[in-house]
């Protein structure tokens, strides 16, 4: 079975992290979230895959390659304007003749792929939708279905009195060739919006798989964070925190005997950790960051080459590449776009978004 990955979205509400990085390839726990979708896919023996494409195309081919160093098969469609989730599905059909996945780009979940395969085949349905519970379904679309799993509708962003189920839509399709005939050709269309609704409409085999394992749409940087915080907490199944105090530290970093690393915590490749330092996790720390002498980063991501002068915190923040945070300087709940410059002694205050390659005087 294929697999199409919608990895065209701009990333907009998870901005500045992804001024210049597309939302696929934003780090998670230091590896791109390609690469873990790439590895539950593989879990699930579909290793075909193909990115359906539109912003900032050029970083994801260049680090996937052909996809054959992570065991999969990839192929790269590009779309020349953008499509919407149904629109890029149709983009790629000349690929498509049989059962096929179809995913979100930025969710991330412990989904059993094989077992919602094995259901749309035995209901000999025409698309399966995967569906996930949350505790407010008013900010999603709601599916609500009969007793034996066929969707019979769609509900929008509904008042919580009219809320009759709390499972949405999780991001994750299987879908029959025939499909592809009721997507209008180089349009922009949305597949849950008007897809799944026609085809429940034309009376189609539309049936729902319900999954309670870990679900996180990612689009947020809030959501970003929480990740890694479910992550690192053990709550998916498909990331084993470390059982010696829940720190892993990587290849060739010097940290000083002084330091004082509480996990959980995820150190990368060739960081320096100086003396006194307190990391306190949650907190991921990416490859080849440095991090000076009383510096406190606490419930934080930092992307790779992060310098953090003296006596610098860094608290519920995520912190892209090349960002400079020079001595006494403070960053608390807030994202640091790329090469942000954080000047001696300044504080970057609770909820800001510093744009990349800023400087914060």
């Amino acid at each position: 079975m294929k697999a199409v990955i919608l990895v065209g979205g701009q990333g907009i509400r998870l901005r500045p992290l992804t001024t210049n990085l597309p939302k696929a390839m934003v780090p998670v726990l230091n590896v791109p979230f390609l690469e873990h979708v790439f590895r539950h896919l593989r879990r699930h023996r579909v290793t075909d895959i193909i990115l359906a494409q539109h912003h900032l195309a050029g970083p994801i081919e260049s680090y996937l390659g052909d996809g054959s160093r992570f065991g999969v098969k990839v192929t790269y469609v590009i779309e020349d304007s953008p499509r919407g989730t149904a629109g890029a599905v149709k983009n790629v059909e000349r690929y498509l003749d049989e059962a096929f996945l179809v995913l979100n780009g930025d969710i991330f979940t412990d989904l059993d792929i094989t077992a919602m395969v094995e259901l749309h085949r035995r209901r000999e349905a025409v698309a399966t939708i995967a569906l996930t519970p949350v505790e407010d379904p008013t900010a999603y679309g709601l599916i609500e279905t009969d007793v034996r799993g066929k969707v019979t509708r769609f509900l929008e962003k509904p008042d919580w009195s009219e809320v009759t189920t709390n499972m949405i839509n999780a991001g994750t399709y299987v879908l029959e060739p025939e499909v592809l005939a009721r997507i209008p050709a180089e349009r922009e269309v949305s597949i849950e919006r008007m897809t799944f609704p026609l085809l429940v409409e034309s009376g189609e085999p539309v049936y729902a798989y319900p999954s309670s394992g870990y679900w996180m749409d990612t689009g947020t940087p809030e959501k970003y964070l929480q990740l890694h915080r479910d992550l690192l907490g053990g709550r998916s199944a498909r990331y084993s925190p470390p059982p010696s105090g829940g720190v892993r530290i990587g290849e060739g970093c010097d940290v000083h005997p002084s330091a004082d690393i509480r996990g959980p915590a995820l150190v990368g490749d060739n960081c320096t950790i100086g003396p006194g330092v307190k990391l306190m996790g949650p907190v991921v720390i990416g490859e080849r960051c440095r991090i000076g002498e009383g510096s406190v980063v606490e419930d934080s991501v930092l992307w790779w080459e992060v310098l953090l002068g003296e006596r610098v915190t860094v608290r519920s923040s995520a912190v892209a590449n090349n960002c400079r945070l020079e001595s006494g300087s403070h960053v608390d709940g807030s994202v640091l776009g790329d090469g942000v410059n954080v000047l001696p002694g300044v504080r970057v205050e609770s909820g800001s978004n510093v744009q990349s390659g800023a400087v914060v005087a």
